[in-house]
């Protein structure tokens, strides 16, 4: 049946194998409702595998992240506090290297106010290999903490009960710190082996009913698909 999957966007193969085995893994767990790329309540990010288990004694919602390779890890791992702690030291080394670029090169001073403190100084003229690195430093790190912590603002936000981050076999090998609180699940041949167990993320029953209708919603347009339903159909059906 893996073998069957067809690829409908610019996913790899190796992703869509990935978000599979998840949902084996999940329904295997209890995981009654499944979907994949569910769009969350509450937040601006998608889920690559969203899961449901109701009953009586246990209600609970999951979310599945699955990467394949160290950079698309990297994209959605950003630590903030560790960043805003980097950024703060390079902010300090940028300040003294613009004081002693200052006594070096008076020149570029635009002496545009009458007060010298006043003035803007233009350090892009000077070839300075150290103050160039610092400033491209920050300039990434100021991205990652803008772009680059869905892991982190998923926990925060409280999207699920449950998170998991699922590996491609290879990246199981590298080094690499796991988000706050997630789970990780490693593809183990054709199945997923759970190596760290996640934190549990208290939700209340109004954000769990959002959560299975998003999961609802995304089960309906992969039907849609499978079934070769159109929006004009739909709308068609709706008029009569």
């Amino acid at each position: 049946m893996a073998a069957e999957l067809t690829n409908r966007s610019s996913e790899t193969a190796v992703h869509l194998r990935l978000k599979r085995l998840a949902l084996i893994w999940a329904q295997a767990h209890g995981y009654s409702a499944c979907a994949n790329e569910v769009c969350l309540p509450r937040c601006r990010f998608r889920a690559d595998v969203a899961a449901c288990r109701h009953s009586r004694e246990d209600n609970c919602a999951a979310i599945f992240e699955c990467k394949q390779a160290l950079p698309d890890l990297r994209r959605d791992n950003c630590q903030s506090e560790s960043a805003r702690t980097q950024l703060a030291l390079l902010e300090t080394r940028r300040g003294i290297i613009e004081r002693n670029l200052r006594v070096h090169y008076p020149t570029l001073r635009s002496g545009e106010t009458l007060f010298p403190e006043y003035d803007a100084w233009d350090f892009s003229e000077v070839a300075h290999r150290g103050y160039s690195r610092v400033l491209r430093n920050g300039t990434a790190l100021e991205h990652r903490l803008l772009d680059c912590t869905k892991f982190e603002k998923l926990a925060r936000y409280r999207c699920a009960n449950l998170f998991y981050l699922v590996i491609a076999a290879p990246l199981g090998e590298i080094a690499f710190e796991l988000p706050g609180g997630w789970g990780l699940l490693l593809e183990n041949g054709p199945a997923l082996e759970l190596l760290h167990k996640p934190v549990w993320h208290e939700m209340t029953p109004e954000w769990q009913g959002q959560f299975l209708r998003r999961v609802a919603t995304a089960a309906t347009r992969a039907v849609n698909r499978e079934v070769q339903i159109t929006r004009e159909e739909i709308d068609s059906a709706r008029s009569l």
